[in-house]
């Protein structure tokens, strides 16, 4: 065997999967080398998470070739692929809220002492483990008083505690603050410089460019190519990633502001947010930013009666409005794609057509009676619309990608056709190409006079859609800003600056 053989952990040939009525991967074809952290990337349904799912023995591949270390293998389950050195780390967090974080990390593999669980000794190696890592979470806590961001981190100590030879990561930094994200960042060059391989999968260019050493790209289940991240640009791979140049990420917007929608009046829970004042005008597209945990997704629930407020007051149209439930908040022409989608925005077993029309079954039945026939051909519309990727609205909404089930959640909400509409972190884990599209769904939201609130974690983003700023810090509004006046050192301004409640 060459050097060069001798650095390959894993090897794939002509890997393929089949689902019904779907060819997630069609003969893909690479290499993963020791030592090093390789990106996959491509656009929802691209393949990824399927091809990362064979990795782990959740599913069975059809056809093809997987190797480790130069030898023939065949992965039937997870127990097999931990036992060849792979441990994956999914977007969906695998975690049991019952148990302790020590517990969680140890699952299945826990010490023992004749015959019993070492206690002293799980808690005593969670702690060591943890220390290394440089998080700070106490072993004894229970998973469901955790964060997400906490118990993404509880997923990584786990995948390290196996001495796998390769980690996944699926999306790891989609609910992680800055601070997180970096230390996550160092742990992947510890495992890395131990020799092992990391394979990190994220829809964040600036993250490929800034930690990753090669990248391989997926399209239509397809294996498009290869690269040294110092040998390509960001405009190259979105044109390997979408198959067409992208232009312009944000797209223009034209449309004419006009009378306040929403007025907001020194709201607050009592806790968390506020009191707060702001308003949205028709045709305005209001963003709100802020570091995780400053109180965005809080405040956009008070205003959808998602969560009961302690104080203030809600105007819409001019006129004060008491919301106690999402069903009153809905019925007085507010919606709100939860930043939560599979667990709040979607019935994942039922089909696409079906949560498309849920939140307005009024208009596709007659008394108590649906019309099937109506819910297809609204499916049809929005499936065709928004490019989403499903053989037909007959399909489970869980057997989606994660960016065709956000374009489900923000169907289901334009069938609605309401005058305000609340997006919080619409483009979370979804790819360059689906961004762009609901880029495009926010301006014509705009332009059709509905006025729209976007949340989002990513400061290029918020700029890029919005006509006015609002930074959240610690539950208040730090400051507010005109477009003409943007710019990062301003938003990092306010960021950093003491914000009074009130």
């Amino acid at each position: 065997m060459s050097d060069k053989g001798q650095k390959i952990f894993l090897e794939l040939k002509n890997v393929s999967k089949q689902f019904p009525g779907v060819k997630a991967l069609s003969d893909v074809s690479l290499t993963i080398n020791k030592g090093e952290i390789h990106a996959l990337v491509g656009e929802n349904g691209a393949g990824k998470s399927t091809l990362m799912k064979i990795l782990s023995g959740a599913y069975k591949r059809d056809g093809g070739d997987i190797f480790i270390e130069g030898t023939r293998t065949e992965i039937h389950g997870p127990k097999e692929s931990e036992a060849l050195g792979i441990s994956i780390i999914y977007q969906e967090l695998n975690l049991i809220p019952g148990l302790t974080v020590a517990e969680n990390i140890y699952l299945g593999r826990q010490p023992r002492k004749n015959g019993y669980i070492d206690w002293k000794r799980m808690f005593c190696d969670a702690e060591k483990l943890l220390h290394e890592l440089g998080i700070e979470l106490d072993v004894k806590a229970l998973v469901r008083g955790l964060s997400i961001a906490q118990r993404q981190m509880v997923e990584i100590a786990k995948a390290v505690s196996c001495n796998a030879k390769l980690v996944i990561m699926d999306e790891p930094t989609s609910s992680l603050t800055h601070q997180e994200t970096q230390l996550l960042f160092k742990i992947m060059e510890n495992i890395k410089a131990k020799g092992n391989a990391v394979i990190f999968i994220t829809h964040r260019m600036d993250e490929i460019f800034s930690i990753c050493d090669r990248l391989s790209v997926l399209r239509d289940g397809c294996y498009i190519g290869t690269s040294d991240v110092k040998d390509i640009s960001r405009d190259e791979l979105i044109t390997m990633m979408i198959g067409r140049k992208l232009t312009q990420q944000y797209p223009d917007r034209n449309s004419k502001i006009g009378e306040v929608l929403l007025e907001v009046s020194g709201i607050t829970d009592g806790k968390k947010v506020g009191p707060l004042s702001f308003e949205v005008h028709r045709g305005e597209v209001v963003g709100f930013y802020g570091l995780v945990g400053a109180g965005r997704t809080e405040l956009m629930r008070l205003i959808f009666g998602a969560d009961r407020k302690k104080g203030g007051i809600i105007k819409l149209r001019g006129e004060e409005i008491r919301i106690h439930s999402p069903k009153e908040s809905i019925k007085r022409g507010i919606g709100f794609v939860t930043e939560d989608r599979k667990g709040e925005g979607l019935f994942l077993p039922f089909s696409c057509a079906f949560n498309i029309s849920l939140v307005s079954l009024q208009k596709i039945r007659k008394y108590w009676i649906l019309n099937l026939k109506k819910e297809k051909e609204v499916a049809e519309r929005y499936i065709k619309e928004l490019n989403i990727v499903t053989p037909s609205g007959n399909q489970k909404t869980a057997l989606l990608s994660g960016g065709n089930q956000q374009k489900i959640v923000v169907s289901k909400w334009l069938f609605s056709d309401l005058d305000l509409m609340i997006l919080d972190e619409p483009t979370r884990g979804i790819d360059v190409g689906a961004k762009r599209e609901i880029y495009e769904i926010i301006n014509v939201l705009a332009e059709e006079g509905k006025a729209v609130i976007v949340v989002s974690s990513e400061m290029e983003e918020i700029m890029g859609v919005s006509d006015r700023i609002y930074v959240m810090r610690d539950g208040a509004l730090a400051g507010g800003i005109k477009k003409e006046e943007f710019s990062q050192e301003r938003i990092s301004d306010f960021l950093l600056k003491e914000v009074d409640a009130g």
